[in-house]
């Protein structure tokens, strides 16, 4: 299993919290880990990555030089995870401004609760020319109420009360294995974050961090999708790494579905001999079922037994795959925030677009167990954050080529 994503991100960015190298292993091959990199080497932090662009998964940061305090738009509009580096920024030097960012168009995902936050913690915000701006002589400990469990929201304000005076508590905060995982290395860095993984999280400000060498978890949204790949197929697949803990209500619909699951410390193995049962399925946040894990499951559903009625709650546009998948000869109605999935004998190849990056994951597995040949454009979107998956399921025996991108 390679590292996860949405961990390694804001992890990453918390080396601006320190002059100290930080060495983080573990570290995926993607998109969004590159422009990472040129986002805090643009900043002035210093990177040994030779190492991981030749094939390595570890790479040191160093933010001893830190000269330029702005996010620019070129970088931010295609990866959301960047406007992280306000709170740290903000918290060690004092000011910094940040594009507005992009990401998926997979729906609205305000920054208002991250502006709030830091607002509460003493930082003075303006808004001009599609640029966030904040400044503050010193971040001051605040009670902090999340109106939405928000992940972003909650590692921004984590990072930024780590250097901010006194005591933060941020509650609604999200529960997330990745905010965990953040807070594990804020406290490998001489941090003091409590509660992280409940919904009340405690921050004791401290004068200075230092480095660390951190681990990133396991990818839990690449370890469902593999789960989810074998089931489709009728294999015997065992994801290794992947760790159940961190995906029991997603495993909860698979068993309910009529997958053979059984988990222990080497990961997760994966048996599907039967039909599959059509399960109905809601999206919310962690420990719920994950979004990210929405297009996947509708993939599995459109093969099964039945129909299935999946709810959007998270993101307001996430069933673009839908139309992708019916071309493909799947039976979705889209009513709203619902997708009412009635299963068909089987998929026919087809050629499909891309709309965000768990889409094209979805496509993908949906070519898996399609009659004939599937072709998926704009892979790009998959780069984002998933890291060689043709070679991964070649591998276990897919019929599967990059043909570019």
């Amino acid at each position: 299993m390679s590292g996860a994503k949405n961990a390694a991100l804001p992890i990453l960015i918390s080396s601006l919290l320190t002059t100290e190298p930080c060495t983080y292993q573990s570290v995926p091959h993607l998109t969004d880990i590159r422009t990472t990199l040129r986002l805090l080497t643009g900043l002035g932090d210093k990177s040994d990555n030779q190492g991981w662009l030749n094939g390595a998964d570890e790479l040191t940061l160093r933010a001893d030089h830190i000269k330029n305090f702005e996010a620019p738009y070129d970088l931010v509009k295609t990866m959301r995870a960047s406007f992280l580096v306000l709170g740290p920024l903000v918290a060690r030097f004092g000011e910094a401004r940040v594009s507005t960012p992009g990401g998926c168009a997979i729906g609205a995902r305000p920054i208002n609760l991250h502006l709030k936050g830091l607002e509460a913690l003493g930082a003075t915000i303006e808004q001009t020319h599609g640029y966030v701006e904040a400044k503050a002589t010193k971040l001051r400990g605040a009670k902090i109420y999340l109106d939405l469990p928000s992940v972003g929201a909650t590692e921004n304000l984590m990072m930024a009360a780590s250097l901010a005076e006194g005591t933060t508590l941020i509650e609604n905060a999200a529960k997330e294995p990745e905010i965990e995982d953040l807070a594990n290395a804020l406290n490998g860095m001489g941090g003091k974050v409590h509660g992280a993984g409940s919904d009340i999280v405690q921050i004791d400000g401290v004068e200075e961090l230092h480095g660390v060498t951190h681990r990133i978890i396991p990818d839990r949204i690449e370890a469902a999708s593999f789960v989810i790949a074998a089931a489709l197929t009728g294999g015997d697949v065992l994801v290794k790494g992947a760790r159940a803990e961190h995906l029991e209500a997603f495993l909860i619909k698979l068993k309910e579905a009529g997958v053979a699951l059984t988990a222990d410390d080497a990961g997760i193995r994966v048996q599907r001999s039967n039909a599959i049962k059509s399960v109905d399925v809601t999206t919310l946040s962690y420990p719920g079922f994950p979004t990210d894990l929405q297009a996947q499951l509708m993939v599995l559903m459109t093969v099964a037994d039945g129909v299935s009625v999946i709810t959007e709650t998270i993101f307001e546009n996430r069933f673009m795959h839908a139309l992708e998948l019916d071309r493909m000869g799947a039976q979705i109605k889209l009513e709203g925030n619902r997708a009412i999935v009635r299963g068909v004998r089987e998929l026919s190849g087809a050629p499909v677009m891309a709309s965000d990056l768990r889409a094209s994951v979805a496509l993908i597995l949906a070519g898996l167990v399609a009659k004939g040949t599937t072709e998926v454009s704009r892979v790009y979107h998959l780069d984002r954050g998933y890291e060689r998956i043709e070679r991964k399921l070649s591998q276990l025996g897919a019929q599967i080529v990059r043909v570019k991108g």
